[in-house]
């Protein structure tokens, strides 16, 4: 588990970085898809769930 964590910190921060720059390349995709990968096999994707799940339920809700 603290491996993944640390690979996931790692992946966030390089992605991060990425977008910052400005220059998203081809490798700075497939690093934010790793990170995708890894949240999604980590402690902490049913958390990003729920919250992905009630912000769409706020904003499906709202009537313009």
């Amino acid at each position: 588990m603290a491996v993944s964590i640390s690979v996931v910190l790692l992946l966030l921060i390089l992605a991060v970085i990425f977008v910052r720059s400005g220059g998203l390349k081809f490798s700075h995709a497939l690093v934010c898809l790793l990170l995708g990968f890894y949240l999604a096999g980590s402690s902490i994707a049913p958390t990003i769930h729920s919250g992905i799940t009630a912000t769409a339920s706020i904003v499906s809700s709202l009537r313009p």
